[in-house]
């Protein structure tokens, strides 16, 4: 099966956060298959029921790379023309776990040994996976991280700090607003004035954005609502202190703010012979806390389509992806890693 072959393969099997196991199983029976051919081992390492994050290696894994094999919602299933293959985690990042395994089969064909692969789940909802890794490293010296880069070299990405935001009123006929309280009335005041926060700015991450990302609550147009609620996602850049600060200022006395998560922002090393960029997302790289080894960010496909009905990856990327990907592990075997 080719990277483009297998990469609709997983594309067509859905695996949102939490329903990894389906697509899991697969990629299980089919690196299986690499492990029993050339001397390798692999094993599920249980993250929760249910759950497993995948690990194989060949001799001692002294690089190991790795992605995610879950997805954001919606599902949708593969198309292919001429250029790219489309669905969801086509680019983020089920042709990355494609094009990792196909990289894994040339370098294995070349008689490369003493790599592994790493294939986890949760990242897009709370770095389940990679936490759970974290505990249970395997003697890596490098982790090539794999997200959609463009085949880039990212040089840092940014943090993601999310809250929960909950507002509570008094329930009330709507025709006699003066005997409620809108919990909704009051969650918009919050929201605006958290929008309002001033965001630090780093000079290589650049700035700190937030956005509202979901919004619910009341019972009926017709009755003052007692409850609502928002998720908000700041992207960091540094001290997330000052945002904390700010937004338990926001909500004093008005709302509750939980704080549900804190990926650090990370800047990261440079790799001889690659281009590179800076990106704005987060990724599972600070959740591993360096327990796999000192990471490298990299991976075919577009950022700006993942997450999207247009979801895709270019097919020249993804084979150029099983080069790099085979190139970085020859290297770091041989030399460690080489500043440019």
């Amino acid at each position: 099966m080719n990277v483009f072959e297998l990469t609709r393969a997983l594309v067509d099997m859905e695996s949102i956060t939490n329903h990894e196991k389906n697509v899991g199983d697969y990629v299980f029976a089919h690196v299986s298959t690499l492990a029993s051919r050339y001397g390798g081992q692999i094993e599920r390492m249980p993250v929760e029921p249910n759950r497993d994050n995948l690990f194989a290696c060949w001799g001692e894994p002294l690089v190991t790379l790795s992605t995610h094999m879950d997805t954001v919602p919606p599902f949708f299933a593969s198309l292919e023309d001429g250029e790219f293959i489309w669905g969801r985690g086509s680019c983020d990042a089920k042709g990355i776990v494609a094009a990792m395994v196909a990289a894994a089969e040339n370098l294995l064909g070349a008689g490369t040994r003493n790599f592994g692969l790493l294939f986890v789940v949760g990242e897009e909802r709370n770095s389940a996976g990679a936490r759970a890794a974290a505990s249970n490293p395997r003697g890596s010296r490098f982790l090539i991280n794999g997200e959609p880069t463009e085949n880039r070299l990212a040089l840092g990405c940014k943090g993601a700090l999310r809250y929960e935001i909950t507002t509570r009123g008094k329930l009330a006929h709507s025709a006699y607003p003066e005997l409620g309280h809108s919990a909704i009335h009051t969650l918009l005041d919050v929201l605006d004035d958290i929008r309002k926060i001033p965001l630090p700015e780093d000079v290589l991450l650049g700035r700190s954005t937030m956005n509202i990302g979901t919004i619910e609550g009341g019972r009926a147009p017709n009755v003052v609502a007692d409850l609502a609620g928002a998720e908000i996602m700041f992207r960091t850049v540094g001290d997330p202190g000052g945002t904390r600060e700010a937004v338990s200022k926001a909500t004093a006395d008005r709302a509750e703010a939980r704080e549900v998560l804190h990926t650090p922002a990370v800047q990261l090393a440079k790799f001889e012979g690659l281009p590179t960029t800076i990106v704005a997302f987060t990724t599972d790289i600070p959740t591993f806390h360096g327990a796999w080894g000192e990471p490298f960010l990299i991976g075919p496909g577009s950022i700006h389509v993942a997450h999207t009905s247009e979801e895709r990856i270019s097919k020249k990327e993804l084979s150029e992806a099983v080069e790099i990907y085979a190139r970085m592990v020859v290297q770091l075997l041989a030399n460690g890693r080489c500043e440019a």
